[in-house]
């Protein structure tokens, strides 16, 4: 089982889909990491030598992942909290950010229905 950027590969896929498996590597990013270190897409994590492993390594240092893309990410949303730009507020009260209607769904962001009394009217 390979073990990049501290995460533990599925050692039966093939290298583009597991490398997915890593927070801030999708497949297109996978691609371009594997044409760089010169190792075939198709081959599968456990038939990887250390010399492929070590040079997918190497070529990962260039992409932020993991914890240093979430702590980023984090700041950001932090930042339009503190700016108090109409994202930042929407994130504040834990509202959908990208234009959604929010009447009828929105039950992921809101979470469970909350029931109000006399509201019959």
């Amino acid at each position: 089982m390979a073990r990049i950027a501290g995460i533990d590969l599925p050692k039966n896929k093939r290298g583009v889909i597991a490398l997915t498996y890593i927070y801030g590597i999708g497949r297109s990013t996978a691609r371009k990491i594997l044409a760089s270190s010169s190792v075939d897409e198709n081959i599968k994590v456990q038939d990887w030598t250390d010399d492929q492993a070590s040079a997918i390594r190497t070529s990962m240092n260039e992409v932020k992942v993991e914890g240093a893309l979430r702590s980023e990410v984090q700041l950001n949303i932090k930042r339009l909290m503190d700016i108090g730009c109409n994202r930042g507020i929407r994130h504040r009260a834990g509202l959908p950010l990208r234009g959604q209607r929010t009447k009828n769904n929105a039950r992921t962001r809101k979470g469970r229905r909350k029931t109000v009394a006399n509201k019959k009217k």
